[in-house]
């Protein structure tokens, strides 16, 4: 990453992959993560599982209410290069089909490949090219998903490696396990205090291209809505 340019905070990016979980979990934990990005004025960037949104169609709504960033995160969260391209085709269209009909946003250009499965695989690649997609990937990884990794380790995790990234790091998680939502709260306080500005991808140089589904927003654009009582 490079250096922040001078006169402006640090920034990062905070992402999560909305999808059915394969690991203990409990309920309300994408509903709490919402919360606390929207008390702490944090944009972020979230990729939408097709089958995830048609389970929770307020869940995906609210959060393109809430002013994030929409992405593609697959229909099945299939391991992409063990499909055909022409299974590849009608999964990423299926998943882009549901986002669209229920949140009323096309969730183009964003895209994350399940597991980072084909994140470096040309054929993979090439058909996210062909359909209006780059695939996003991460330069934190706190491996959330592990249910041994609780809420002070990841934020612990989180506030050693962000800023070594530097400027325009990508964080990921996942909107599913607990330990995210007990560490999420000390990752953006600890973060901010550091001088962190968070943005959601599209505010970074490094994923320009086509534009998205909705104008680059910082905290400080989202400092100017008050977010609604739950």
């Amino acid at each position: 990453m490079t250096e922040p340019l001078e006169g402006r905070p640090l920034r990062v990016a905070l992402t999560f992959d909305a999808e059915h979980p394969d690991r203990p979990h409990a309920p309300g934990v994408p509903e709490g993560i919402l919360g606390v990005l929207g008390d702490r004025h944090v944009p972020a960037t979230w990729f939408l599982q097709g089958r995830w949104v048609e389970a929770f169609p307020e869940l995906a709504r609210q959060v393109v209410a809430d002013g994030h960033l929409v992405g593609n995160h697959s229909f099945y969260h299939a391991r992409l290069p063990l499909l055909t391209d022409d299974g590849l085709r009608t999964d990423i269209r299926e998943s882009e089909r549901v986002i669209g009909e229920t949140t009323g946003i096309d969730p183009r250009p964003w895209f994350r490949c399940p597991f980072s499965a084909g994140s470096d695989d040309p054929r993979v690649l090439g058909i996210l090219d062909e359909l209006g997609y780059r695939n996003v990937g991460s330069d934190v990884v706190l491996e959330d998903w592990e249910p041994a990794r609780t809420g002070p380790l990841l934020a612990a995790d989180a506030l050693r490696e962000t800023p070594l990234v530097g400027d325009g790091a990508v964080v990921l998680f996942h909107a599913w396990p607990p330990g995210t939502l007990d560490a999420l709260p000390a990752i953006v306080d600890g973060l901010r205090d550091l001088g962190v500005a968070f943005v959601r991808i599209d505010a970074l140089e490094r994923f320009a291209g086509p534009a998205a589904a909705a104008p680059p927003a910082t905290e400080h654009l989202a400092d100017a809505t008050e977010r609604p009582a739950r």
